[in-house]
């Protein structure tokens, strides 16, 4: 996509979930994704997307976790318009969940 066309909805919603999501991780880990998601970091993307995926299928196993599902789907969702508002509604979701625990953890 060119820089000079508009962000759909999905895209924008998309992306404010990436940067709530990075704003959450290590240091390493968010500018690690936020270079996955620049457009000509595509090819090392989707690969990247896949990988995360399928370690999320395999989780029983040590070192892989089910966190490893979601990140792989909104990393491809970057590049898949049908799939860009549910994973960014989700991620917000989760997201929420998340915030809401340390929140109750913390009183």
């Amino acid at each position: 996509m060119s820089s000079s066309q508009p962000l759909s909805s999905a895209q924008q919603q998309l992306r404010a979930a990436f940067k709530r999501l990075e704003r959450l991780l290590p240091g390493r880990v968010a500018s690690s994704l936020r270079w996955l998601r620049h457009p000509a970091s595509r090819w090392a993307r989707l690969p990247v997307g896949l990988v995360l995926i399928l370690g999320g299928v395999f989780s029983f196993l040590p070192v892989l976790g089910v966190w490893m599902l979601p990140l792989g789907l909104m990393l491809i969702a970057s590049d898949v318009p049908f799939l860009r508002r549910p994973m960014a509604r989700f991620t917000m979701w989760i997201i929420d969940r998340i915030e809401h625990w340390q929140a109750k953890r913390h009183r």
